[in-house]
């Protein structure tokens, strides 16, 4: 992916823009689909990118994705722990972390009470693949 396609998909996420709102929502959250391309150097698979918009103490329960998962907060914090990658931590604006595939997300939630948070996740994963699944 280009910087310039990068920039498009992040200027997306800020402004509220979403080609496409998925009917499954994690209570307190938000999540609109911005982008879906199936890969052409890799057969099969799909590069689908979505934001991710906490409420205010807002919180997804325990879950698995398809493929892998690149997430980068775009505001707030996000407080995050996965199976594979280690215990909770809080990722503030900027920074980011990764959902290898197979990993259970266990907790997933706005770091705050007070304020809302928003991710960027970008998922590489089977074509057509169900890409959140709640619960175990």
């Amino acid at each position: 992916m280009t910087r310039k396609a990068l920039a498009a998909i992040v200027a997306l996420a800020v402004s509220g823009t979403a080609w496409f709102c998925p009917s499954a929502r994690a209570e307190g959250d938000q999540v609109n689909a911005i982008l879906s391309e199936k890969l052409p150097n890799v057969p099969g698979k799909s590069l689908t990118a979505v934001v991710v918009n906490y409420a205010p103490g807002g919180k997804s329960p325990s879950h698995h994705h398809a493929g892998s998962v690149f997430a980068y907060v775009l505001s707030g914090a996000i407080r995050s722990e996965n199976s594979a990658t280690g215990p909770a931590r809080v990722y503030k604006a900027g920074e980011s972390f990764f959902e290898p595939p197979g990993s259970e997300h266990l907790v997933s939630e706005n770091a705050s009470a007070t304020e809302p948070a928003s991710l960027l996740a970008v998922f590489v994963a089977d074509d057509g693949a169900k890409l959140t699944t709640f619960g175990k």
